[in-house]
């Protein structure tokens, strides 16, 4: 997977269960959309990389603001395919995902849609290392 912005370091890159998770994800692809579903069939956002952090190893809390809030923030410059992607609404996350390089991700978007890959369609996100 290739990605239009990589890490400043080897010790920047995402942990390799984040590469294992965004895999994860991406398999998921075409599952419906479900408020409060961690799968394995149905997700909501933070259920979808809840699921797939932990098909990879790594526990992360249930929804997209405690996400935020345990992993390592990171710069746009510094994302790598696996790492997490914040939408943030007011003072909290509203949507997380996981980023697939080249400015995509892999997410749940909303009611009535399925897991799907989606260029980030907007300027106001956040990225995070669960580490």
């Amino acid at each position: 997977m290739a990605t239009s912005a990589g890490p400043a370091s080897p010790a920047d890159a995402a942990a390799p269960y984040g590469v294992r998770a965004l895999a994860v994800a991406a398999s998921k692809e075409g599952a419906p959309y479900a408020r409060g579903a961690t799968g394995p069939k149905r997700f909501d956002c933070s259920g979808l990389t809840l699921y797939s952090f932990r098909k990879a190893g790594r526990r992360l809390p249930r929804t997209a603001d405690q996400q935020y809030e345990h992993t390592s923030h990171i710069s746009r410059r510094n994302r790598t395919p696996g790492d997490l992607v914040f939408f943030p609404r007011g003072s909290t996350m509203e949507h997380v995902g996981i980023y697939a390089g080249n400015d995509k991700i892999w997410h749940a978007p909303r009611p009535g849609t399925r897991v799907r890959l989606e260029r980030i369609w907007s300027g106001n996100v956040r990225y995070a290392r669960a580490s």
